[in-house]
């Protein structure tokens, strides 16, 4: 019982760390050399949708929906 209470203490402490602990996505964290802040910003949303398009790819062609229909579309009685 102490191990699992443990194990939850430790994973809870790691999660912490990664994604808890301030200084995530300010605004001078899109800017690169060379580039605005409303720039890097438009870079760093068309990353994001580009990811999440090919993401949603790879889920319609496991889920196997990329593939048209073998079904008829005629009623049959």
């Amino acid at each position: 019982m102490k191990s699992v209470s443990l194990c939850r203490v430790v994973l809870t402490v790691i999660l912490g760390v990664f994604f808890l602990l301030p200084g995530g996505c300010s605004s001078s964290d899109y800017e690169q050399p060379g580039e605005t802040a409303a720039e890097g910003r438009r870079r760093h949303l068309r990353n994001a949708r580009i990811n999440q398009g090919e993401l949603m790819a790879d889920i319609d062609k496991f889920m196997l929906s990329d593939r048209p229909s073998k079904l008829t579309d005629k009623r049959i009685p």
